[in-house]
């Protein structure tokens, strides 16, 4: 079913995660990509995963997408065993995947961008007051308000705004999980606070975000919790409250850290794999 998803209250967090993946293992050729990878992604939650480059950040993102099939492990989604062969399983399931490079097409508007590939019909002619009018909901409901017109070229746009066209677009078809990559690479300060709230907006509708990336200050300022990818095994995740900048650093690095953050005891102890 198309639409926008439901608005739901910031304290309805989910108690277990909405997917989690167990043992996750991918290698193309005699090159061991992911080891034993668990992770665990909950509603309502904006989770970061930080990694160097080649930890396999890109490569676990597009393994949960579809993009790549694991070789190894097993995916659950909402507590329930799942394939995911293809980016039509994901989406399927909920997943949306927002790419570095957009995959938006500049010589058309936004809502043709938002639809292309599953443009809306009637009587066979496109049915262009429909998708111009969910197309301005969905914007709407995201707060995304700096465009001049639905209807200019995504060519025109900014880089903020058209990393917020790329996300509406991923949020319209009933999505659960939403995965940023990169998401304010390149942008400048203005451009930047405008995704980060963007991927706060997501969060409390209810929807589970993934962030992938390389900027600490971005994670600390929008992260729930934070998971740290280390030569292709994930070492560590936890709530955010149970890391510093140094310590995630630290286990991006070497892939561990003796540093300890003095958390409360509703958070629990020192970061682990909880």
């Amino acid at each position: 079913m198309e639409g926008v998803a439901e608005v739901v209250s910031e304290s309805r967090v989910a108690a277990e995660p909405l997917l989690k993946a167990r043992g996750l293992g991918k290698h193309f050729g005699p090159v061991q990509a992911l080891y034993d990878v668990d992770v665990d992604l909950y509603a309502g939650q904006v989770t970061a995963l930080c990694g160097d480059n080649g930890a396999g950040k890109s490569v676990l993102t597009k393994c949960i997408a579809g993009i790549y099939q694991i070789d190894q492990g097993q995916f659950f989604w909402e507590d329930h065993p799942v394939h995911v062969r293809s980016p039509r399983d994901a989406a399927r399931l909920g997943i949306e995947t927002v790419y570095q490079d957009l995959a938006l097409a500049d010589n058309l508007d936004i809502v043709q961008n938002m639809f292309l590939g599953r443009e809306r019909l009637n009587n066979g002619f496109l049915n262009e007051d429909d998708m111009e009018r969910s197309a301005a909901r969905t914007l709407s409901s995201l707060r995304v308000t700096t465009v001049r017109s639905i209807r200019q070229p995504v060519a025109s746009l900014s880089g903020g705004q058209r990393q917020s066209v790329a996300v509406a677009k991923a949020v319209m078809w009933n999505s659960k999980l939403v995965m940023l990559d990169e998401p304010t690479a390149a942008l400048g300060v203005v451009q930047t606070r405008m995704v980060l709230d963007l991927a706060r907006r997501l969060r409390d509708r209810g929807l589970a975000v993934m962030v992938i990336s390389h900027n600490l200050n971005d994670v600390f300022e929008v992260a729930d919790r934070i998971a740290v990818l280390y030569l292709g095994r994930l070492v560590v995740q936890d709530r955010a409250s149970a890391f510093d900048r140094q310590s995630v650093v630290d286990y991006m690095t070497t892939g561990a850290s003796s540093r300890t953050v003095q958390r409360s005891d509703a958070d629990g102890g020192k970061p682990g794999q909880g």
